[in-house]
């Protein structure tokens, strides 16, 4: 108490509950909660985060011991937000107001805590789920996969990155700038606590059956999908440019074979055709790529995401006067492929062409062209992004006040 309160904080923990319309089970939460800091000598409190109940929640909260608070802004994620900002204690746990998770077992969450750690996730698979707290769907497809992708694209060790409840440090979490609304807040802790290097750990909790006679406000496909789009949308590299990496090299490798002429495979021929589908891939990997660039360099710029050094580098070497000049240099090889092709139909005195000639020509040459023009106009886009805003300091602000009051003091004083 003593440490919290020198540091500015009034108790050591706050419990966090979203609620919305949760009467049948929200008084049994808070008293458990309150129960399990009382057994252990935790100094906290409750919150309730009230999201629009009609169902007299909020009163059967304050009964209970809580203190309620008023989130205006729809969603999961805006009535956790808001309920962390008003919390008075250093430590912050959350969790869901049903009664699906375990209130009276905060004390391996607190530990991790006192002990350095910045977020602390619960791991319901490792805990134990109890039969029907979980749907089949979410158990054994949602949960996994979605923690699954997690782990893939970005460097983190969380095996249920879904849990619901989970305790962190306040000022830590504030200072990641959540500002998703949805189920999806729930990615975004777990995905910005990583990138950001903080203390992430997982304990074991449990999941029963939820209390209440209602369906759950979560829908499977719909907040399954903002959770992936969460996660791909901070994720450039899975994105952009491992996928255009990928068809690019496809491209190139099935274009470099068809130019010299038809590739055979058992009975199957690969003629122009394929060329054209070849050359259209390595156009869509390409962009691809550019995309996964101006994505990393503006996302850094601007503090989405922390700074890739690779990109930097990249960015530092390939410069815009180099950017212009590979760009160039594409676009004379493909202006002289286009020569040639001419040439070509000079031979046939402009006549009828053979397409299975033809095309072997100028497929690759209109391939250059394009990516002439997208390697000029991505050298021009990754300058413009690379222009550093000059960012007004809380210094210049006061020098700037304290001229405009001496400026101020000096017309007073001046006869008139």
């Amino acid at each position: 108490m003593i440490e919290a309160r020198t540091r500015g904080f009034v108790v050591e923990l706050t419990v966090v509950m979203p609620c919305l319309n949760e009467a049948e089970t929200v008084e049994t939460c808070i008293r458990k909660a309150l129960a399990c800091m009382a057994e252990h000598g935790i100094d906290g409190e409750v919150v309730i985060a009230d999201n629009g109940s009609t169902d007299g929640s909020q009163q059967l909260a304050r009964d209970a011991g809580a203190r309620v608070v008023h989130v205006d802004a729809k969603g999961y994620g805006n009535a956790l937000i808001g309920g962390i900002r008003a919390a008075r204690g250093r430590y912050v746990i959350m969790g869901d107001a049903d009664d699906s998770y375990d209130f009276t077992a905060l004390l391996p969450f607190v530990e991790q805590l006192r002990d350095g750690a910045d977020l602390v996730m619960g791991n319901r698979f490792r805990g134990g789920i109890a039969p029907g707290a979980m749907p089949p769907l979410h158990k054994y497809l949602g949960n996994p996969v979605l923690s699954f992708v997690g782990r893939l694209f970005f460097p983190s060790k969380i095996r249920d990155f879904h849990c619901g409840l989970r305790g962190f440090r306040r000022d830590s979490i504030l200072n990641l700038g959540l500002q998703t609304g949805g189920m999806e807040f729930a990615s975004e802790m777990v995905v910005k606590a990583t990138l950001q290097g903080l203390d992430v750990r997982e304990v074991p909790t449990t999941l029963s059956p939820d209390g209440r006679s209602r369906p759950p406000h979560l829908r499977s496909w719909r907040d399954g999908w903002r959770h992936l789009r969460f996660l791909l949308l901070y994720s450039p590299r899975w994105l952009f440019l491992i996928p255009g990496a990928v068809l690019m090299c496809l491209g190139l490798v099935a274009g470099a074979a068809l130019t010299f002429g038809p590739v055979y495979i058992g009975k199957l021929a690969f003629d122009v055709d394929t060329l054209v589908g070849a050359s259209a891939i390595v156009v869509i990997g390409f962009q691809a790529l550019l995309f996964g660039l101006f994505t990393k360099v503006y996302a850094a710029e601007e503090g989405f995401l922390p700074e890739d050094r690779r990109v930097r580098q990249l960015v530092d070497i390939v410069t815009l006067e180099k950017g212009l000049v590979a760009g160039g240099l594409l676009a004379l090889a493909g202006l002289g492929g286009l020569v040639a092709s001419l040439a070509h139909w000079q031979v046939r005195n402009f006549g009828p062409l053979i397409p299975a000639e033809s095309l072997r020509l100028v497929v690759p040459s209109a391939t250059a062209l394009i990516m002439s023009f997208q390697t000029i106009f991505a050298a021009l886009f990754i300058s413009i992004l690379g222009i550093r805003r000059t960012k007004e300091t809380p210094a210049d602000v006061a020098a700037s006040a304290a001229e405009e009051a001496a400026q101020a003091v000096r017309r007073e004083s001046t006869p008139a």
